[in-house]
């Protein structure tokens, strides 16, 4: 299988209730947890049709505002999300 080369592209992301500084924390969780789907799991199929926009949705985190945590839960939404 030939590997494919994806340039993923995240316009905005908006948290609320995290200190600024958490913005790389969140960011690097989010890279790493999405590279990992989409190398064990593959493209969903949202991805293989035009994926021109994703919409992930809103996530809560009650009662962890882990930037590492919260970054993989954002990773999961935006994989599984649906394209608009």
């Amino acid at each position: 299988m030939n590997p494919r080369e994806i340039d993923v592209h995240i316009e905005e992301l908006v948290l609320h209730g995290f200190d600024p500084r958490s913005r790389w924390s969140v960011a690097d969780a989010l890279k790493n947890e999405l590279r990992g789907l989409l190398e064990n799991q593959g493209f969903p199929t949202a991805w293989l049709t035009d994926p021109a926009e994703i919409d992930a949705g809103a996530i809560a985190s009650p009662g962890s505002t882990n930037p590492t945590s919260v970054g993989a839960r954002i990773a999961s939404a935006i994989y599984q999300g649906d394209r608009a």
